[in-house]
């Protein structure tokens, strides 16, 4: 590498290193961190909100038959949504999570579970009669608002921290927003029980990335491939910890005449 593309490559990791922290602090991680095993967790993110006893269990929706779905995973690369709000929800001790709500692997454990129970392979006394699944009191849906929407360029402020050799990246490197809702439903009702919303912005490196061909854009494709998605990540974070704050409050609503019935706003 000659000494200009040695340059040009300098001040684009400069300009990486200076704004990578508007989206996380730690290398390939997102704002859901570390693990939970029942109530307990370990190297929880210290901002997500906790509950001293659980509300209920809960079905968790995978979002794959959401419309967002697709296009969200071919933009941001980010294969899956729900794993990490799973852990976010059980470091939280707020809820019991159920498989159901992930197609994928509810059907693999019925699948699972009708092999053992029918099959007559397995010993006696291991428990697969009927009976033993938990049922999910609570259904939660994430939905993606706004997805990695431009917010303006922050090239001006790459240009006055690296000076006038910067203004080659600066003009690519644009500050986008993610906007999510988080829904949670009573199963045996259906009735919407909260609602959140949770933002987050990212820095996208990638047109600044072109301008330093192979070399660069290989050591720092990273850059222009997750911030996006770890801003969702961390949007759906708020948008929990906005709920969880919520429902501790929680007040059912009261129909005049019952839930059902008519309502109030009658017709004549």
């Amino acid at each position: 590498m000659n000494r200009s593309a040695m340059s040009r490559t300098a001040l684009a990791v400069i300009a990486a290193v200076a704004l990578g922290g508007c989206v996380t602090t730690g290398t390939q991680k997102t704002a859901m961190t570390g693990s939970a095993a029942g109530g307990t967790s370990v190297d929880a993110n210290s901002q997500l909100e906790r509950c001293d006893a659980p509300f209920g269990t809960i079905a968790v929706d995978d979002g794959r038959a959401a419309d967002w779905y697709g296009q969200f995973g071919s933009t941001t690369h980010v294969t899956t949504i729900e794993p990490l709000l799973r852990l976010a929800v059980q470091q939280s001790n707020c809820f019991v999570i159920t498989s159901i709500g992930n197609l994928r692997t509810d059907s693999r454990l019925s699948r699972i579970t009708d092999i053992q129970r029918n099959s007559g392979e397995y010993r006696a006394g291991s428990k697969q009669q009927k009976g033993q699944r938990v049922a999910a009191d609570y259904y939660l849906e994430p939905q993606i608002i706004i997805n990695n929407d431009s917010v303006g360029s922050v090239g001006g402020v790459v240009g006055g921290l690296l000076g006038g050799a910067a203004s080659v990246i600066a003009g690519g490197l644009q500050s986008k927003v993610s906007v999510v809702t988080l829904s949670l439903y009573d199963i045996r009702s259906a009735v919407q029980i909260s609602a959140a919303e949770g933002s987050a912005t990212a820095t996208n490196f990638g047109a600044a990335l072109g301008a330093f061909g192979g070399g660069a854009g290989g050591a720092l494709g990273g850059f222009s491939r997750t911030p996006e998605g770890k801003a969702t990540v961390a949007a759906f974070m708020e948008a929990y910890n906005n709920m969880v704050v919520a429902l501790r409050s929680y007040k059912a609503q009261d129909v005049k005449g019952g839930l059902g019935r008519g309502g109030t706003l009658q017709v004549k």
